[in-house]
C-alpha cells in the first residue's frame, strides 16, 4: 500500500506551458471542452454544455455554494507608500457570518497576508471610502505579525454601514497569481458560480465555474437532483508543494459548514454523489472522518490532516459515520454542522463519500493533482497528457473534466 507521506511530489510533474494556462474564461462558460473519463478508463472530449447526458441516471450532485470576496484591500501610508492587505480568514468575531455584519464601533479583525510589510511596522492606515454619497474612512490597524501573516484590525466611522459593505466597496476579487495579471472588472462576475451564495472565500471553487442557468435547467431536467454545502477556499489553494515529500508538507484549515438537511440526505441516498469541484471533494470527504472521530470520541472541531491515514481510524461504512454526524447534531441541538478540515487527499486515500467528481486541470505538483490521482490512479498522467495534445485550456479559467469510475 502507498504510504502518501512518502511521496515524490516530482513524480506529479508535467509541462505547462504557459499559453496553455486560460488567462480569461470563454464569453460562454458552458461551451468550454469537457474531457470525459469514463468508469472503464476511456477517455471521450465533449462539450460542457453536454454535461446533463454524460452523468450516470443515478447522479447526485454536490456544489459549493462558497463566494469569492474582495479580499484584497489597497491602503496607503502618508508617505504614499502602497500597502497590500489580504483578507484570509476573520479572527475576532471568529464566525464568518458575525464578522461580515460588524459594524464601523464594534469592528473585525482578520488573519491577512500584507504586502510591503516591510513599509508597515507601526501605526494606523486609513483610506476614504465614498458609499452612496457619504465618505466614510477605513482604518487598519496590524495588531500581531509573523512569518506566516498578520492579524489586522479594522474599524470605519459608519455604524450603518457592514463589515460585508465596506469589503465590497475596498477591496478587489483575488483572482489567482498564476494568471499573471492584474483584476479586472471582468472578474468580478467571472470568478463567481452561478451558486455562489455564502461569502468567505479567497479563490473561486472553479470547477463550478462552467455551470450556467441553462446547464443547470438541463440537469433539473434530466431528474439529477443536487445538494449544496459550504468550504471557504483558503489561500493556500494556490500553494505548491515545495517540499520533497508530502509527509513535509503543511495543508491549511479551511472553513466547511453543511446543514443538517444535506447530511440527512447524504445518509439516505443511495445515489452516486459526483462532486462539482476538489473544494466539494474535501467536504464530503471530510464528512466521513468526522463521523469516524465522533464515534471514538475524539472529535474537536478539526479533521487532522493525516488522520485519514491512521491506524485508529474506526472502519465505519459510510452510512454509519453520517449517522454518527446526526446523532451528534441531535445531542447538541445545532442545524449545520461547522468545522475546520486539513486533510490530503493523495495516492494511498481511500474514497469513502465521492463516486465521481467535475473539475478543471491542476497545477503541477499540486495537492490538487494529488487529489485527482488518488481517484483515477496513475492513468491521471494519460488524460493530461491527451488534454495538453488536443489544445485543452488549463486551471482555472481553462476547461474542465468529468471523472468517473
Amino acid at each position: 500500500m502507498i504510504n502518501p507521506r512518502d511521496i515524490d511530489i516530482t513524480a506529479y510533474d508535467y509541462p505547462l506551458p504557459q499559453e496553455r494556462i486560460a488567462v480569461h474564461p470563454l464569453a460562454q462558460r458552458d461551451a468550454c471542452k469537457l474531457l470525459v473519463r469514463k468508469p472503464d478508463g476511456s477517455l471521450e472530449h465533449h462539450i460542457f454544455s453536454n454535461l446533463p447526458v454524460l452523468l450516470p441516471q443515478d447522479s447526485l450532485l454536490v456544489y459549493n455554494n462558497t463566494r469569492v470576496i474582495n479580499a484584497r484591500i489597497l491602503m496607503h501610508k502618508e508617505s504614499g507608500a502602497a500597502i497590500e492587505i489580504f483578507c484570509l480568514e476573520p479572527k475576532e468575531p471568529a464566525d464568518y457570518e458575525q464578522s461580515f455584519s460588524s459594524t464601523g464601533s464594534q469592528g473585525c479583525s482578520w488573519h491577512c497576508l500584507v504586502g510591503n510589510s516591510k513599509r508597515w511596522k507601526s501605526g494606523p492606515l486609513q483610506r476614504k471610502l465614498l458609499m452612496e454619497g457619504k465618505e466614510i474612512t477605513l482604518t487598519a490597524v496590524r495588531e500581531e505579525k509573523s512569518d506566516a501573516g498578520s492579524v489586522v484590525s479594522f474599524t470605519w466611522d459608519d455604524d450603518r454601514v457592514s463589515f460585508s459593505r465596506i469589503i465590497e466597496c475596498a477591496g478587489v476579487i483575488p483572482i489567482p497569481p498564476y494568471l499573471n495579471r492584474e483584476t479586472e472588472e471582468s472578474d468580478k462576475s467571472d470568478y463567481q458560480t452561478v451558486f455562489s451564495r455564502i461569502q468567505g472565500s479567497v479563490a473561486a471553487p472553479t470547477a463550478g465555474l462552467h455551470f450556467t442557468p441553462e446547464v443547470l435547467d438541463g440537469l433539473a431536467k434530466r431528474g439529477v437532483p443536487h445538494l449544496e454545502v459550504t468550504l471557504h477556499v483558503g489561500a493556500g489553494t494556490f500553494k505548491p508543494v515545495t517540499t520533497d515529500t508530502v509527509g513535509e508538507h503543511q495543508m491549511h484549515a479551511e472553513f466547511i459548514a453543511v446543514p443538517r438537511k444535506v447530511i440527512q440526505e447524504l445518509a439516505e441516498t443511495d445515489r452516486q454523489i459526483i462532486a462539482v469541484g476538489t473544494t466539494s471533494v474535501r467536504t464530503l470527504e471530510s464528512l466521513y472522518h468526522i463521523g469516524c472521530l465522533i464515534h471514538s470520541g475524539n472529535w474537536d472541531g478539526e479533521v487532522p490532516q493525516w488522520y485519514p491515514y491512521s491506524q485508529e481510524r474506526p472502519a465505519l461504512t459510510r452510512q454509519e459515520a453520517i449517522r454518527e454526524i446526526l446523532r451528534y447534531m441531535d445531542v447538541k441541538g445545532i442545524d449545520t454542522l461547522t468545522a475546520d478540515t486539513r486533510i490530503i487527499i493523495a495516492p494511498g486515500y481511500t474514497y469513502r463519500m465521492v463516486s465521481g467528481m467535475v473539475t478543471n486541470f491542476h497545477q503541477p505538483q499540486s495537492t490538487l493533482l494529488l487529489l485527482v490521482s488518488a481517484f483515477m490512479g496513475p492513468k491521471w498522467r494519460d488524460m493530461y497528457t491527451a488534454a495538453l495534445d488536443t489544445d485543452y485550456r488549463f486551471l482555472s479559467y481553462g476547461d474542465a473534466c468529468l471523472l468517473l469510475r
